[in-house]
């Protein structure tokens, strides 16, 4: 048996016998695992512990002078961490009594013994031995480091608290974001609820976590459900809880997320998708500030912020009798709405310089970046999936790029089309040229979407879209920086 990984060097073993036979066969069954002393008697046995650490004594009732147990009996004043075993030939219940209630023996071993079974107590002994002093450490720690306990608590609270704020949410100097990120920071100091209206992967447990650390709440947990995600039925056993008992298959009482997030705060997802009868149930948590867990007969109080977040209009779906009025006005104490990356494309070059150099480190590809034309490319693109898709499709590139320059032509078809699958044509002149507006003006928006089209088609390749249009690459890049083309991809 290999030892332990937290065991620096084998455990050490005594045996003290006064008959060498009985020694050596002990030996050869236990020098393989372990470190192995022998004793003729009680004598050598002691000076022998009084210059080496031993694990565990296995010893011999009988023996000239002292018994196994009277010896035992010193060695548990003296020694008292050392694990003590007796091996007897005799079955006098006097001697197993004395040994248990004076000597404290861990085990007591009859002659004849088979090695397996001798093996395995010795190991059982030095397993329990090492948990021994584990738990005598724990304790110590724990009623002398109280300070010290705080400090890393304290210290454990600040680094996530420098890792979720505010300042870490990746965008542009002049984002949208921005005046979100303003409000959010001064309605975290309040213990309001919030819910936060965006897009599906605009970054809105992004924006949940910074103002749980932001707040008075910090050192309490952030948990997260996703109400979408699973049915109605589990959805109140995962956040009230459960008895056991309360319906099949609950083995064994749940603790529910309200509860675990006491002192702190439980992120809501997608709570738009929940039906009548559960918002009923969450109302009343809400307006009691308890929870009654599935089959409990008492309800439980919890002391917890509520943050909620949706990609629906709850506005709309209380019109539409989908959700109820009072939840809605109990849950939107503040309301945020994160914008999509189509509505802050100076966004998406940060954003994507820091998702590039998050999934190299994940892949193993230090040193990954993204070319200009690239980041001009991802700027031209809508984006309906957000934040999400946008790593997906940086990840996908990198995995299928022998370089570590990620170029246009690395990513999906419809990325270098410009346009979300399914979407309308985003080229259709007749559509988007003004109606209004002097000609040179309405003559402009016609060149930039000509050019965007044709670098589109080209795969932003530079060269190929100056020689179609008939300018040169340096006439070219003074076009692109004109109509906004290269710019984006520079922020």
């Amino acid at each position: 048996m290999t030892p332990p990984a937290y065991i620096d060097a084998l455990p050490t073993i005594l045996v003290v016998d006064d008959e060498v036979r009985s020694q050596d066969a002990m030996r050869r069954t236990l020098d393989e695992d372990f470190e192995v002393f022998t004793a003729s008697g009680a004598d050598e046995a002691r000076q022998l512990l009084e210059r080496q650490t031993i694990s565990v004594i296995l010893c011999d009732q009988r023996m000239p002078g002292m018994t196994g147990v009277n010896f035992l009996k010193e060695v548990r004043d003296r020694w008292p961490d050392t694990v003590r075993i007796v091996i007897s030939g005799y079955t006098d219940s006097e001697d197993i009594i004395a040994g248990i209630n004076d000597a404290g023996i861990y085990q007591y071993i009859l002659k004849p013994w088979a090695p397996d079974h001798l093996l395995g107590s010795v190991k059982d002994a030095v397993e329990a031995q090492q948990l021994q002093q584990q738990t005598s450490r724990l304790d110590l720690e724990l009623r002398t480091s109280n300070t010290v306990l705080r400090q890393r608590t304290a210290t454990q609270v600040q680094k996530a608290r420098s890792e979720f704020d505010f300042g870490r949410i990746v965008r542009a100097e002049g984002s949208p974001l921005n005046a979100v990120c303003d409000l959010a920071a001064r309605a975290a100091r309040y213990d309001l609820s919030v819910l936060i209206l965006g897009e599906s992967g605009t970054g809105k447990e992004l924006l949940a976590r910074a103002i749980h650390y932001a707040s008075p709440r910090m050192s309490g947990p952030f948990v997260v459900e996703n109400c979408a995600a699973i049915a109605d039925t589990l959805l109140e056993s995962e956040l009230f809880g459960h008895k056991r008992g309360a319906f099949t298959g609950a083995y064994e009482d749940h603790t529910g997320l309200f509860q675990r997030a006491n002192g702190g705060t439980i992120f809501l997802d997608e709570i738009g998708e929940t039906s009548a009868a559960f918002q009923v149930k969450l109302l009343r948590v809400l307006q009691e500030g308890e929870v009654r867990p599935v089959g409990a007969t008492r309800p439980i109080p919890v002391d917890v912020r509520v943050i909620a977040a949706t990609h629906r209009n709850l506005e709309t779906r209380v019109r539409e009798g989908l959700f109820r009025e009072d939840l809605y006005y109990r849950i939107a104490g503040i309301t945020f709405t994160v914008p999509p990356l189509r509505e802050r494309l100076a966004d998406i070059p940060p954003i994507a310089r820091h998702i590039v150099t998050d999934v190299a480190r994940e892949l193993g590809r230090p040193g990954a970046s993204l070319s200009e034309d690239t980041l001009a490319c991802l700027t031209a693109y809508p984006w309906p999936g957000n934040i999400r898709e946008l790593r997906n499709e940086i990840a996908r590139a990198l995995a299928l790029s022998d370089s570590n320059s990620l170029q246009p032509d690395g990513f999906s078809p419809r990325v270098l089309q410009g346009r979300s699958t399914g979407g309308a044509d985003s080229e259709d002149l007749s559509a988007a040229v003004p109606k209004t507006g002097t000609l040179a003006e309405r003559l402009d928006v016609i060149e930039a979407m000509l050019l965007k089209e044709t670098l589109l088609r080209h795969r932003w390749n530079k060269t190929r879209a100056a020689a179609e249009l008939g300018l040169s690459r340096v006439g070219l890049r003074s076009k692109m920086q004109r109509f906004g083309l290269e710019g984006a991809s520079k922020s």
